[in-house]
């Protein structure tokens, strides 16, 4: 294991109390059931719980799941995990699957590094995406940000070789943090001479938008498993 949940660590989420909508609790209710994985401490059959062998791309913290969605209605030819722990965002993805009939594409609700540590073998996945993350922007709490060494040593540990890690951020100092730390990582290499123009398969959030005319910037980086 490279990874020891037991020990004091970040984590890849930040509690946050939420009200759950009346469409979002049905949803948990009518399809959780078929479209969430249990956590446990047990690798995961990807093959099993999709019914098929496909490419698997797993997404870290899917906020309330409308690009999470977006990308497997897009890509029907692979299979999606989103990892979430906010259950008012678990509620919306479940409806979004439901609304979209989403057959590519389930939802853990548990912390991620856990979820990597003992549900995913190592060299399984072709991709992660984890697309802004907390950014602790207080200089103080920046050692609280996911994006630390060991934790990209365990992403790229999942990784297949060839497969790829896409971040993105609109907090240029975590920007400038990820790059460094990606390009420390050894198993790692860059796709682009420093960040990534923005793939075509994610798309602009409103939240996004709204910054882009705000004259906020946007860094997506991009890299693969040698």
């Amino acid at each position: 294991m490279l990874y020891d949940p037991t020990e004091r660590r970040i984590k890849s989420f930040v509690t946050r109390a939420g009200r759950l909508s009346t469409a979002q609790e049905r949803a948990l209710n009518d399809l959780g059931p078929q479209y969430m994985i249990e956590y446990t401490r047990a690798p995961l059959d990807t093959d099993a719980v999709f019914g098929r062998k496909a490419p698997v791309i797993l997404e870290i913290g899917f906020g309330m799941g409308q690009t999470t969605a977006h990308i497997a209605k897009h890509m029907p030819e692979k299979d999606f995990i989103g990892v979430e722990v906010h259950t008012p965002g678990v509620g919306s993805l479940l409806k979004l699957i439901g609304e979209e009939a989403l057959t590519n594409l389930r939802v853990i609700q548990h912390d991620a590094v856990e979820v990597l540590n003992n549900m995913i073998p190592a060299g399984t996945l072709a991709g992660v995406h984890v697309f802004f993350p907390d950014p602790w922007h207080k200089a103080r709490h920046n050692k609280r940000r996911l994006i630390q060494p060991p934790f990209v040593k365990l992403l790229v540990d999942r990784l297949q070789p060839g497969g790829y890690l896409h971040l993105a951020t609109d907090w240029e100092d975590y920007a400038v943090q990820m790059l460094e730390v990606l390009s420390a990582e050894e198993g790692l290499q860059n796709t682009a001479e420093g960040y990534a123009p923005q793939p075509a398969y994610r798309p602009l959030t409103k939240f996004e938008n709204r910054g882009l005319k705000l004259g906020h910037g946007v860094w997506d980086l991009v890299f693969t498993k040698k």
